[in-house]
């Protein structure tokens, strides 16, 4: 009898809510060290709309329905029992993953994408800036603009603008512009450039140019949209997490053990994760465990600070765990994880003890994405074999322990636009590279009269 691989939802199970964690830890969503942050200081920034979602402390808060008509363009997305992976790690284990490979863009992005445009729309903005690093999010943001009828202007990071031509084009074919960042477009560009000509760019460099577009704007018809790191994008992912939670119930499911997800910015796997982290914060025995590359240590080895989300300090400071707003990270493959920064919210909860960060290799992450790949057979992107790996060890762990264990994690998008990356691994042309405690003290200095947490 043929196993059920996927289990499903009809479209009329889909969540009507997002789950918001901002309702349920200590701290309030922004504080500054004089204080609250006002809302109206990001006024320039996102339209007031969502500016309401980021500072609400309200647990649930309704989907419109004019979001869950575009969601239903892909979702819900199927959840998938790893059966082929399990008998190739010889585990006890039981290993699901959410598949949102499925949209449009390839990846998860677009869960928030066409809720931000939305929310703009409705708001009378007519064109939207933004930044990405691997292009996952650009793809996802032009894609969203256009449904919802906005202009969309995308600053890339230069070494990914180099090593993925074809995101680019993926935006273009959606009507999107790209550019690559550092750009002479706009001043913080500029003032780069000149420092440093070669420079491969960064996702705080990319974030103050999208910015600066958006913020000196004279109409006023253009708001800067973010794919990350913001309590409204973690928002808008929990759909991630929420059907999941009602699949493993179809499944038969009744404990899950452990919850990974890949980290840049965090908004994967808190879509995933902070579903299970109000199980956990209600007495649920749950292992949730954020993965990021050991070039970006932001987790591992950056500490909980005050920081800007953005190299030119264009924006207010929040508490995060950082390297510091001026780090230039190494042009590893996995771009989407190459953020100085993390989700204020998932910073909170990693300070509150409530989940466990894990650093992983590239060559590690590589070689879980290629034995995914040969098993389960969806070729993952570079960020999403570090969820991967991550559950290959929990996996064999579980194997040692002679334990059943149910490990969840998010396959956070595919890798077929990242092929370049799998083509110097095969060769054999790729090498693990450890940030030096130097060069994080060295970046940590530009914040180091900044008041603390």
């Amino acid at each position: 009898m043929a196993r059920n691989r996927k289990i499903y939802l009809r479209e009329d199970e889909m969540p009507r809510q997002w789950y918001n964690l901002a309702a349920d830890l200590k701290t309030p969503p922004y504080m500054s060290p004089d204080g609250a942050v006002p809302p109206e200081a990001w006024a320039p920034v996102f339209p007031m709309n969502l500016v309401e979602q980021e500072y609400s402390t309200e647990r649930w808060i309704d989907i419109p329905e004019g979001v869950m008509e575009l969601l239903t363009r892909w979702r819900p997305s199927p959840l998938h029992r790893a059966y082929d992976l399990e008998e190739a790690l010889g585990t006890p284990a039981r290993i699901y993953y959410k598949n949102e490979s499925l949209s449009p863009a390839g990846s998860h992005k677009p869960n928030t994408a066409v809720t931000q445009a939305w929310y703009n729309k409705e708001f009378g903005i007519k064109r939207l800036t933004t930044e990405t690093g691997a292009g996952q999010w650009g793809s996802a943001l032009s894609f969203a603009c256009s449904l919802i009828g906005l202009e969309c202007k995308v600053f890339m990071v230069r070494i990914s603008f180099d090593q993925k031509p074809f995101r680019k084009l993926m935006m273009q074919t959606w009507g999107g512009i790209c550019v690559a960042s550092p750009s002479n477009e706009t001043q913080a560009g500029k003032a780069i450039l000149e420092k440093d000509p070669d420079t491969p760019g960064s996702l705080g460099i990319a974030i103050s140019e999208a910015i600066e577009q958006a913020v000196t704007d004279k109409s006023g018809q253009t708001r800067y949209s973010l794919g990350s790191v913001t309590n409204f994008v973690c928002l808008h992912q929990t759909v991630i997490g929420l059907e999941t939670k009602k699949q493993l119930e179809k499944a038969g499911e009744k404990k899950v053990d452990i919850v990974i997800g890949c980290a840049g910015g965090g908004s994967n796997f808190a879509g995933l994760s902070f579903p299970f982290l109000y199980d956990k914060m209600n007495g649920a025995d749950i292992d949730i465990i954020p993965v990021e590359p050991s070039s970006c240590p932001t987790m591992t080895r950056g500490p909980y600070v005050y920081d800007n989300g953005d190299t030119a300090e264009m924006v207010p400071l929040v508490a995060m765990y950082s390297l510091g707003h001026k780090f230039i990270p190494p042009p590893i493959h996995a771009g989407g994880l190459r953020y100085h920064g993390m989700s204020p919210l998932v910073s909170k909860a990693i300070k509150d003890g409530l989940m466990s960060p894990l650093a992983l290799h590239q060559l590690e992450c590589y070689k879980a994405g290629i034995l995914f790949s040969k098993t389960e057979g969806i070729i993952p992107a570079p960020e999403t074999t570090h969820a991967i790996a991550a559950t290959i060890r929990e996996a064999n762990k579980a194997k040692e322990e002679g334990k059943e264990k149910v490990i969840v994690f998010n396959f956070s998008g595919h890798g077929l636009m990242d092929l370049a990356g799998y083509d110097k691994y095969l060769a054999g042309e790729l090498t693990d590279y450890e940030l030096p405690d130097e060069v994080i003290r060295e970046n940590l200095k530009v914040i180091e009269n900044y008041p603390k947490p």
